[in-house]
Parts: structure tokens; C-alpha cells; sequence
């Protein structure tokens, strides 16, 4: 219940504002939960450079590794996930956290 209560005020949150990343993302995360995004460690691998911010509007799971050093923001991450994010030298934030450090949207990759 404390999942759903927390993931309803950040969709609010995320409907107030103009910019379209932070819409789609709260679009995203409204599906139910057999339909949200899941990606693996090795798909943001593939798509992500250097430097790059990476929001899931899901869940992160663990398979795979991480070459490249970037910032990986989702609503959810797998114990794998988070510490093949932590080995490859990237770091990994709640989808609120990155809206309050980047609320214009800059240099970020919403990944699906």
C-alpha cells in the first residue's frame, strides 16, 4: 500500500509540469504494474554513452553489466540492479530525486 501511495504523488507531481519527459514518464507509470517498463543492466549498457542520464519509467533488473559510467534513475531497482550499477561506477537515483536535482530535463534519456 506504501508503494502505491508514494507512486501516486509522484505521478501528481510529474503531471504538473510542462515539460514532456516528465509527462511521458508520468503517463508510463500509471500502467499497472504488469504492464510497466522493466530493463535490464545490459539494455542501458547498450544504449547509453558516457555522462548520460537514464530514466526507466520502471523497474531496473539486474542482467547484464555496466561499462559505461552514467546516472540510472527508476522507480525501481533489483538488488542485482542496483549493485551492477554501484560495481560499474554509475550511480542510481529515485525517479523523484532526479526531478528534484534536473527539473528542466536536461541530458536525460528516458529509456523504454
Amino acid at each position: 500500500m506504501h508503494e502505491r501511495t508514494d507512486l501516486n504523488d509522484l505521478i501528481e507531481k510529474l503531471q504538473k509540469e510542462k515539460k514532456g519527459l516528465w509527462k511521458r514518464t508520468a503517463q508510463l507509470l500509471s500502467k499497472p504494474r504488469r504492464k510497466r517498463v522493466e530493463v535490464n543492466v545490459s539494455k542501458i549498457d547498450s544504449y547509453a554513452s558516457d555522462g548520460v542520464t537514464i530514466l526507466v519509467p520502471g523497474k531496473v533488473l539486474g542482467t547484464g553489466r555496466l561499462t559505461k559510467k552514467v546516472t540510472v534513475a527508476a522507480f525501481m531497482f533489483s538488488e542485482g540492479a542496483r549493485k551492477a550499477i554501484s560495481e560499474g561506477g554509475s550511480k542510481s537515483l529515485s525517479i523523484g530525486e532526479l526531478f528534484q536535482q534536473n527539473p528542466e530535463g536536461k541530458s536525460v534519456v528516458l529509456l523504454i
